[in-house]
């Protein structure tokens, strides 16, 4: 059984800063691609960075140039280092890993969230 647990999330004031971080466990072979994702009030859950397992990295235009994407493979953790935090960033956050575990191929393990709140 695979899971991934966030942690990080918090009350912020727009310009400062918050560093999330997901820790994946279980029964795992290897890891893929690993990303966060959010998904504020009312709207669809929305990419915010993904990283391969090589280090290939993608943001959504609406990050660049403030948040950053790490992993540690030697710990199966993601992180998301993000500054410059505006209230328009408000939303839960959610890590997303694709994971091969001893039984199975590729799969697509989310974790339960974690709120970041930034107040105007």
């Amino acid at each position: 059984q695979v899971q991934l647990v966030e942690s990080g999330g918090g009350l912020v004031q727009a310009g400062g800063s918050l560093r999330l971080s997901c820790v994946a466990s279980g029964s795992i072979f290897s890891i893929n691609d690993m990303g966060w994702y959010r998904q504020a009030p009312g709207k669809q859950r929305e990419l915010v960075a993904t990283i391969t397992s090589s280090g290939t990295i993608n943001y959504a235009d609406s990050v660049k140039g403030r948040f950053t994407i790490i992993r540690d493979n030697t710990k199966n953790t993601v992180y998301l280092q993000m500054n410059s935090l505006k209230p328009e960033d408000t939303a839960v956050y959610y890590c997303n890993a694709d994971i091969s575990t001893w039984y199975e191929g590729g799969y697509d393990y989310w974790g339960q969230g974690t709120q970041v709140t930034v107040s105007s």
